[in-house]
């Protein structure tokens, strides 16, 4: 047996809040004292350690004394739940980290930089030297002429939102043109990501019908992989969390994802990435 004052060394938890749950019938001691002084056993610390691993995920003391005086509860339910909520809460932290890594290396800048038109000429004409003999033949089809294919993407980087955009996934301009720059145009290397990616889906296809969690975060962390390496990118939580939210809200996008990879896969990844990352659904 132990004494109030030792169960609170022992556990950190105070002896007014031990008190306190025993005024409400949350954790009462194993005796009383002739002296009114409470006492604990085994199975009185154990109930206490239940009740602190649900104080530790933010259980709501209603809710946990429910589930603690319910003797019909189902233990392994209770552990799939627990088990669900430090998936969440480390998901949660997982956000916080990343958007803390952005902002130490300044990646997350709260103002907006143009392109100029150097930096646009650049991004373009190094496409077109990578550029397959092929794929100009079907810029020339679409845009009459490879001129004009300059002149368009030229004024679409004169967007402010395309431009927006570009430096919330990449960080910065800088770095924007520096993963345009890298391109190589190698067909092969592209083919070769393109088919990680495809596997990546396929191993959420395979969670989503066997309703394991595990898989599909571990499918999030390889996407986010796969993309860092495809748009070169060193934070993919920028563009996975856009990805997740044209998949949860384009339906053209969804007939096309899901007639591929199976019905209810797109807002199934769309969740899964989210979820990763600890937003809210």
């Amino acid at each position: 047996m132990k004494t109030v004052k030792e169960v609170s060394e022992l556990t950190g938890i105070s002896i007014r809040t031990l008190r306190y749950y025993d005024e409400i019938n949350l954790l009462k001691p194993a005796k009383l004292t002739e002296a009114g002084y409470r006492l604990y056993d085994e199975k009185s610390l154990k109930e206490l350690r239940q009740i602190m691993f649900f104080r530790e995920l933010e259980v709501p003391l209603s809710e946990i004394k429910a589930i603690m005086g319910n003797p019909d509860a189902d233990k392994r339910k209770i552990l799939e739940m627990q088990k669900w909520m430090l998936e969440m809460k480390r998901n949660r932290l997982n956000g916080i980290i990343e958007l803390i890594s952005d902002v130490l290396k300044g990646e997350e800048k709260m103002s907006f930089e143009a392109f100029n038109h150097d930096d646009i000429q650049k991004i373009v004409h190094h496409s077109l030297e990578v550029m397959s003999e092929e794929d100009k033949k079907m810029i020339v089809e679409k845009y009459g002429d490879i001129d004009q294919f300059v002149q368009t993407v030229t004024e679409n980087f004169k967007d402010e939102k395309v431009c927006e955009q570009l430096i919330k996934i990449y960080g910065s301009k800088e770095k924007a043109i520096e993963a345009s720059l890298q391109s190589t145009g190698d067909k092969e290397e592209f083919t070769e990501k393109q088919n990680e990616i495809d596997m990546t889906y396929r191993q959420f296809a395979h969670a989503m019908e066997n309703s394991d969690n595990d898989m599909a975060m571990e499918a999030v962390k390889r996407l986010a992989e796969n993309y860092k390496s495809l748009f070169k990118v060193d934070n993919a939580r920028a563009l996975l969390l856009e990805v997740a939210n044209d998949y949860r809200n384009n339906s053209q996008m969804e007939e096309a994802t899901d007639k591929q990879y199976g019905k209810g896969i797109t807002k199934y990844i769309g969740s899964a990435i989210y979820q990763y990352y600890g937003i809210k659904d």
